[in-house]
């Protein structure tokens, strides 16, 4: 039987570049059923994660949207993180992004990577080797052992109640290239459309979603007069994207500083409510959203 609790969002980070008080980076958790998967791994997002009541050794799946370091720049901590905590038992972490996912993840904790004389000093030496014995693991102690793969839009991946379809989004392109995901259960779907702009693609990909979680950076007029519109969701973009895809809920995130101020909020809650018609919810970090609870 599925409880109502076993489909959770976790906002672990709902920001920028630009790091406040409140928010910093993106990340998120989506618990489906026993899985944890994560969706970029922004500033702090191990910490966060820890801080949510959730362990990194639960996660055993990571998505990356694009490599932006709001969107990547806590993977080295997280990746030597579940290792050092792992004792053997959990799951193998299955990492998925577009280009440069694997060359990334080789330069970090490869053999050669730029954290290797960590983990290779962990295993050698016999405090440390003691420390994860203790914990219940076993010698010889392993290598981290992670499978990645670089994908694209258009490609599949399969869970095991659950399947991510892949959506090519219009962000920084062609200097980075910026990918959405849908995960589809077996009780609903939620679309994460990343850092994106109005995009065919994406709209395609959220058609009849339960959850939209879409990056909202600030009010449409103050972007388009700032010129910082381009490859990026306002309060109108985020709000034609749900309205025209029939999504039931628009998650709001990566919002900026002036979004976020008294008064400003909702003036932008109520200029997308008078396109969209769904439920908003203006995403805050550490809110732990219930997904298709009765």
């Amino acid at each position: 039987m599925i409880e109502d609790n076993d489909y959770k969002l976790y906002v672990l980070g709902s920001g920028t570049p630009t790091p406040t008080p409140e928010r910093f980076g993106t990340a998120y958790v989506l618990k489906i059923e026993q899985d944890y998967v994560m969706i970029d791994c922004g500033p702090a997002t191990t910490h966060k994660l820890v801080k949510s009541g959730l362990w990194p050794a639960q996660v055993g799946y990571v998505f990356f949207t694009h490599h932006h370091f709001d969107h990547n720049v806590d993977y080295p901590c997280f990746l030597l993180c579940r290792w050092d905590q792992s004792v053997g038992k959990e799951v193998p972490l299955q990492v998925f992004g577009p280009p440069p996912t694997t060359e990334l993840t080789e330069k970090l904790i490869g053999p050669d990577g730029a954290f290797s004389y960590d983990w290779k000093a962990r295993i050698a030496w016999p405090p440390s080797q003691n420390v994860h014995v203790n914990r219940g693991g076993s010698l010889p102690r392993p290598e981290p052992v992670i499978k990645v793969k670089d994908i694209v839009g258009g490609e599949t991946v399969q869970g095991n109640r659950w399947q991510v379809t892949v959506s090519k989004a219009c962000h920084a392109e062609p200097w980075l290239t910026s990918l959405a995901y849908r995960f589809d259960t077996e009780l609903g779907s939620i679309v994460f459309a990343g850092d994106t702009g109005p995009c065919e693609e994406v709209s395609k990909l959220a058609k009849g979603a339960d959850i939209f979680v879409a990056h909202c950076w600030d009010h449409q007029e103050v972007m388009d007069k700032t010129g910082e519109a381009g490859g990026q969701t306002g309060t109108l973009d985020a709000a034609e994207f749900a309205e025209d895809a029939s999504v039931k809920t628009l998650v709001l995130t990566h919002t900026g500083l002036n979004i976020c101020k008294p008064g400003s909020r909702e003036k932008a809650i109520a200029d997308i409510a008078a396109i969209y018609k769904g439920q908003i919810i203006f995403g805050e970090e550490m809110m732990i959203l219930d997904l298709w609870a009765e």
